[in-house]
């Protein structure tokens, strides 16, 4: 049970058009009854209203800021407790008097970071799951990426991981049922039931960890290294993506020294670019380091975009890359295809799979819908516009489903070599307790601190 009252800002810090102080807690409606000036008091209004009026020093009596304060009485909020919302006028000073003023009110503290959202969890309003696709509805860095996270925030996903569970929880009853009491009428626990409870949890498991990886793509996006030899338009595709001059783009070779990094939605697309530093050798002690932090990049990617010269004949930085991206996830861009052809393609084709090699002018921005459509493919399957938005995006909730799915063939593989039902009841409970700590009923005070101390302060 909470008995506290907490408060933080809720809105960015900095200079906006209003700013909003969130409070929650027993005492959030009586304490900011007594410093907010109104012609209704706070404590007789009615739920989910906005009034006008200022906060008020409680010393001196005097106006603080002029506000609207929107007052949510439990458990109709999002913290299941009472809540009060004051908007302030946007700016660093104006935010910070308002919050001085509420947190010198008896019983309150600062909120710490995500304490709203696990109030909301503590008090049965949402579950585990739920509340860390917030931080994914936050963080979300694409149209389909916020679409994902919406989806499981509304409970989508949790429902179907409440129903695996209840499938398993039937198998544990009657395994506990032939144990306590033998002597009952109760349907015999057959090899073949087993099987069938197992079955029927593992292909939903199978079903839901198919998405997966395509889950994980959406949430994180898709580590993308832009590599190539120098002055082959890397930094102008990075600028093209980006629809910004993020890179310096010159005609001098051996420009970028760095990696730059950029996140950018492809038409629904997350892609985490990385443009990276002409690949060649080089004397020149700066660049070299540059070059070395684009081989680490080149290790590290999910996808490699290898930019070649569509008017050059392969050079030989070129077919050494060429050689190197053998086996590895990677589409050859075929740059400057504006200018007259010396680029001996049949020679990528040795490396590179025909269907993923994309023909560009960067500078023309043609092929641009080629090259998204190629990525779509080799990570989706081709079917990123579907319906489906059930994406098993989160890696904790992958590693339980595997973990439960682990169980669950233990369980079979049990059953299958006679070993007494009393011992298979232990990997039915072990899959029962890994899919409850995906919703947050089996887990610890530890794991739960740790999911919410990766909110943001006032959310």
């Amino acid at each position: 049970m909470v008995h506290d009252t907490i408060a933080a800002i809720s809105t960015a810090v900095g200079e906006g058009g209003i700013a909003i102080i969130r409070v929650s807690g027993p005492e959030a409606i009586t304490g900011i009854a007594t410093v907010f000036r109104s012609k209704i008091d706070l404590q007789d209004a009615d739920t989910h209203t906005l009034h006008y009026g200022h906060i008020v020093d409680p010393l001196s009596g005097e106006k603080v800021e002029e506000v609207l304060v929107t007052l949510m009485r439990g458990p109709r909020s999002f913290t299941a407790e009472d809540v009060v919302e004051i908007n302030a006028h946007g700016g660093v000073i104006a935010v910070k008097k308002v919050l001085d003023v509420v947190l010198q009110l008896q019983g309150y503290r600062t909120a710490e970071p995500g304490e709203f959202t696990k109030r909301a969890f503590l008090n049965g309003r949402i579950d585990l799951m739920q509340a860390e696709a917030v931080i994914d509805l936050i963080r979300s860095k694409s149209d389909r990426a916020f679409s994902v996270a919406r989806k499981q925030a509304e409970g989508v996903l949790s429902k179907r991981i409440k129903a695996l569970r209840q499938t398993v929880i039937e198998l544990l009853a009657h395994i506990e049922v032939n144990i306590d009491y033998p002597e009952h009428d109760v349907e015999e626990m057959t090899n073949a039931f087993i099987r069938d409870q197992c079955d029927s949890a593992i292909d939903e498991i199978d079903r839901l960890l198919k998405t997966a990886n395509e889950g994980k793509i959406l949430r994180e996006g898709i580590v993308t290294a832009i590599v190539g030899r120098p002055n082959v338009g890397k930094s102008s595709l990075m600028n093209v993506l980006t629809q910004e001059n993020k890179a310096i783009v010159t005609d001098i070779p051996g420009t970028t020294r760095d990696v730059i990094e950029q996140f950018v939605a492809l038409n629904g697309i997350p892609l985490r670019l990385l443009d990276t530093a002409g690949i060649r050798e080089t004397t020149d002690v700066v660049e070299r380091i540059g070059v070395e932090r684009s081989r680490n990049a080149l290790e590290e990617a999910d996808l490699i975009l290898l930019v070649l010269n569509y008017n050059e004949p392969l050079q030989t930085d070129d077919r050494e890359l060429l050689l190197q991206m053998k086996g590895r996830p990677v589409i050859a861009i075929i740059n400057k295809t504006d200018l007259p052809r010396q680029l001996e393609i049949e020679v990528v084709e040795e490396s590179i799979a025909a269907d993923s090699i994309v023909k560009m002018s960067v500078l023309e921005e043609d092929g641009l819908d080629r090259l998204e459509k190629t990525i779509s493919e080799m990570f989706f399957e081709g079917q990123l516009e579907s319906g489906d938005l059930t994406y098993v995006s989160n890696v904790r909730h992958i590693a339980l489903l595997k973990r439960a799915k682990q169980s669950l063939v233990d369980a079979i593989d049990a059953s299958d070599s006679g070993i007494p039902i009393d011992l298979i009841q232990i990997d039915a409970r072990s899959a029962w307790e890994s899919l409850g700590e995906i919703l947050g009923d089996e887990a610890g005070d530890s794991l739960i601190d740790q999911i919410f101390s990766q909110f943001c302060l006032g959310k």
